[in-house]
């Protein structure tokens, strides 16, 4: 038994030793020793540190599960619980300031920049006449360096000719679209639906096979109501809140 397990079995005699080493995990993760989010060590290394089986260190993990302070994940291991982040949707929806006026720290990982012809239900969204072509962009939207949704942007290709170029160097939709002279732009519509996390999904927001998520297709208007933006987003539900405001 390591020294660290002799002091906390010494400071709770009357407590079951899975209890203690629940109470101990319980201390790291309020310390902040284990970030929300980020994964335990694994059943042997623990059991390995207090001295006891493995048996033992499962039930204990029992305990966190069933407080929500750990979730499990089948063949990925235990991570602290997530607590989630409050995401509002209203008429001007920016991530970064949700994010910022949350307290959270936020960041966006671009995957994909292309330019392809309109998707049929790209083109009655945006409005396009036929065949037209679109500027998409995919990425990640990351809180305190976790990924919490999957997104992808489609613009109408003619009338901001300049997108893709711009979105690669300044990594933010709302300083592109200013840059292409577009100073404002509002949230005509939002459907919100549940779904599970296929295995594309799951890989990209770290989530087990078939976790819940959320699906929200947006629709965003200039000011003579034309739709500059048709946006498909996937929310990790365990991280991510959705709050509507008119």
């Amino acid at each position: 038994m390591t020294p660290d397990a002799r002091e906390v079995l010494m400071t709770s005699p009357n407590l079951p030793i899975w209890k203690t080493i629940a109470i101990t995990l319980r201390g790291e993760i309020s310390a902040g020793a284990y970030a929300p989010g980020s994964r335990l060590p694994t059943e042997a290394q623990l059991a390995a540190r207090f001295g006891v089986n493995r048996h033992t260190v499962r039930h204990a993990l029992s305990d966190l599960a069933a407080q929500g302070a750990v979730r499990a994940r089948r063949g990925a291991g235990v991570f602290v619980a997530s607590t989630p982040t409050d995401y509002a949707i209203g008429i001007r929806t920016r991530f970064h300031q949700n994010m910022l006026a949350s307290g959270r720290t936020p960041s966006r990982r671009i995957l994909r920049l292309e330019t392809r012809p309109a998707l049929p239900a790209e083109s009655e969204a945006l409005n396009l006449p036929t065949a037209p072509l679109v500027h998409v962009v995919e990425g990640l939207s990351l809180v305190d360096g976790q990924p919490v949704a999957l997104f992808r942007s489609v613009f109408p290709a003619a009338r901001f000719p300049g997108l893709l170029a711009l979105m690669e160097r300044l990594n933010s939709v709302t300083a592109t679209l200013k840059e292409l002279g577009l100073h404002d732009y509002t949230r005509a519509q939002t459907r919100i639906t549940a779904i599970a996390a296929d295995a594309v999904l799951a890989a990209h927001l770290n989530l087990p096979l078939n976790a819940p998520a959320l699906q929200t297709v947006a629709l965003n208007i200039d000011a003579a109501g034309q739709v500059v933006e048709f946006g498909t987003t996937f929310f990790a539900g365990e991280r991510v809140t959705l709050t509507v405001a008119p």
